[in-house]
C-alpha cells in the first residue's frame, strides 16, 4: 500500500464502489472547496460511478503577490517562462502521482482516472498527467497553460502521448490570457495529444456552458 498522501483531499463518493476517479486541483489562492460542489452540475449517466477527489496544495509564500502565505501548487516569480518554481512544480507532480495511486489501490484502473484542474491546478493536471508512467483517462486544463514546455519532449510517458485532452479558456482572461492557452492547445497537439478545445466569452472563471461540455467530456472518455 501507498504510504498516506502528502496531500489533504475531500472527496465525493458514487452511490456504489467506485469504477472512475476524477483528481480536480483548485487555483491559486483557492482550496479543495473550490469545485466541491461541481459533481451534480455535470450530468453524467447515473451508471458511471465516479469518485471526486478535491486535494489541497500546500500553504506557501507567493512572491507575485506580494509574498503573501497562500495554497499553491507552486510559486509565480514573474510572468517570463524563465520565472517558474520548477522544484515546487515536479514536487507538486509526484504528490499526484500518490494520488493516482491511491485510486488503484481503492479498485480504479489508472486509465479510469482524469487529472483535472483549474489556473494553477490545471497547468499541475497538464504537467503531471503527460509524464505519468500509467495510461490515464483523460486530463482536463481549464484556464490554464503548459508549464515547464521545453521539457515535454523528453519527459512526456510513452503512455500518454496521446491521451485525450479537454482544454477551456475565456476570450477576456486577464490573468491567463487566452493566448497562452491557444499556444499550449498548439504544443499539446504537437506532441500527439487528442485536445478538445473550447472558448468562451469570460473572464479568469468558468461558465455553465463550460460546465455542461465538461459533463460531456467526460463522459465521452470514461463511458
Amino acid at each position: 500500500m501507498t504510504d498516506k498522501p502528502h496531500l489533504e483531499t475531500l472527496a465525493v463518493e458514487p452511490a456504489g464502489p467506485a469504477d472512475a476517479s476524477v483528481i480536480w486541483m483548485h487555483g491559486l489562492g483557492a482550496d479543495a472547496n473550490d469545485f466541491y460542489g461541481i459533481p451534480p452540475q455535470l450530468g453524467l449517466p447515473a451508471e458511471l460511478r465516479v469518485r471526486y477527489v478535491f486535494p489541497n496544495a500546500p500553504r506557501i509564500p507567493v512572491t507575485i503577490n506580494g509574498g503573501l502565505i497562500m495554497r499553491a501548487w507552486y510559486d509565480v516569480y514573474g510572468f517570463d517562462a524563465r520565472d517558474q518554481d520548477e522544484r515546487r512544480i515536479r514536487q507538486s507532480a509526484g504528490w499526484l502521482d500518490e494520488l493516482v495511486a491511491r485510486e488503484v489501490e481503492r479498485g480504479v484502473a489508472s486509465r479510469r482516472v482524469v487529472l483535472a484542474g483549474f489556473s494553477q491546478g490545471g497547468a499541475m493536471a497538464l504537467f503531471a498527467g503527460l509524464r505519468h508512467p500509467e495510461a490515464l483517462a483523460g486530463l482536463m486544463c481549464l484556464s490554464a497553460y503548459l508549464p515547464l514546455p521545453d521539457t515535454l519532449a523528453a519527459e512526456a510517458s510513452a503512455a500518454n502521448r496521446s491521451v485525450p485532452v479537454f482544454q477551456a479558456h475565456g476570450t477576456a482572461d486577464p490573468m491567463v490570457p487566452a493566448d497562452l492557452g491557444r499556444g499550449c492547445r498548439d504544443r499539446l497537439v504537437e506532441a500527439g495529444c487528442t485536445v478538445e478545445y473550447h472558448e468562451y466569452p469570460m473572464a479568469h472563471q468558468v461558465c455553465a456552458e463550460e460546465v455542461r461540455d465538461i459533463g460531456d467530456w467526460l463522459t465521452g472518455v470514461l463511458t
